[in-house]
């Protein structure tokens, strides 16, 4: 090989080696707080960590304004995927560091399906308003793909008729051949860590003291199995678990529930890394 085919081959490489690698930590605008960017961001985010918070970017379905949704460019933040963004991700990660021995990364990351094979990277996702999502035909074929390959994502922040149709139609697109379960009582990730075969609803802070919207007042925990039986979506519906930990130091949020949904949190993460 001579020097300029050398050349054009190690440039090939290093191409195909940045297309598919990991995407860098980034942080866009909240649909609820605008930006979160501290004066002191010292959260170690390029420190490697055995759990690391993913967060699921999606695009959004024009009818996701009428469900309480930011408006914009998902690209850009500030849309349905940003609810409880960064902030519940934030306080999810220090509380499991806290409460268990796992090593996690202290700041979440945002997970972009259409960027290659990064979503691989984060076996542990989280989406909220997910009544208003629309994702692609290819976005639905990677997530499906992520999911049986092993990944997990947790469904929350999101309630009534209108918000499960919406989700129901996306997440038919992702496994048509796959049934809504009702998780029983005493299904394994209610107490793997903490027993929580009794939760009270998980109520959103904007809607206390009642904490729900619509006709969302009946709390519902579903989930989507595999073949084996194992949670690859975990759907809270009816409830705002991610409200449950960054608002737990409230005094007007309810103490059962901010304690039950950081239990639940760490259910969930376990469970995740073991099944």
């Amino acid at each position: 090989m001579n020097r300029a085919s050398f050349a054009l081959a190690f440039v090939m490489l290093i191409v195909s080696h940045s297309v598919c690698a990991q995407r860098e930590w980034r942080e866009y605008p909240s649909m609820e707080r605008g930006w979160h960017r501290d004066a002191d961001i010292n959260y170690g985010y390029k420190e490697p960590g055995e759990f690391v918070v993913g967060r699921l970017m999606f695009p959004q379905a024009k009818h996701g304004r009428t469900l309480g949704t930011g408006r914009g460019d998902w690209l850009e933040g500030g849309t349905a995927w940003t609810v409880d963004y960064p902030e519940g991700d934030r306080t999810f990660a220090l509380l499991l560091k806290r409460l268990s021995a796992i090593d996690v990364r202290l700041v979440e990351q945002p997970v972009n399906l259409d960027d290659d094979i990064d979503v691989y990277y984060w076996p542990f996702l989280i989406s909220g308003l997910v009544g208003a999502w629309d994702l692609t035909d290819a976005q639905v074929q990677k997530l499906r793909e992520y999911l049986m390959r092993g990944g997990f994502l947790l469904c929350d922040s999101f309630y009534g008729t209108a918000e499960w149709q919406g989700f129901v139609q996306g997440m038919n697109r992702v496994f048509p051949d796959r049934p809504i379960v009702e998780l029983p009582e005493d299904h394994p990730i209610f107490d793997l860590v903490f027993d929580l075969r009794e939760r009270p609803q998980i109520p959103t802070w904007q809607h206390l003291p009642h904490g729900y919207r619509n006709d969302g007042a009946e709390p519902h925990w579903r989930a989507i199995l595999d073949e084996n039986g194992r949670v690859m979506v975990m759907i809270t519906f009816n409830n705002d678990v991610a409200d449950g930990w960054q608002r737990a130091d409230e005094p007007r949020y309810p103490e059962a529930a901010a304690n039950a949904s950081i239990r639940l949190g760490v259910n969930f993460a376990v469970y995740a890394l073991t099944h």
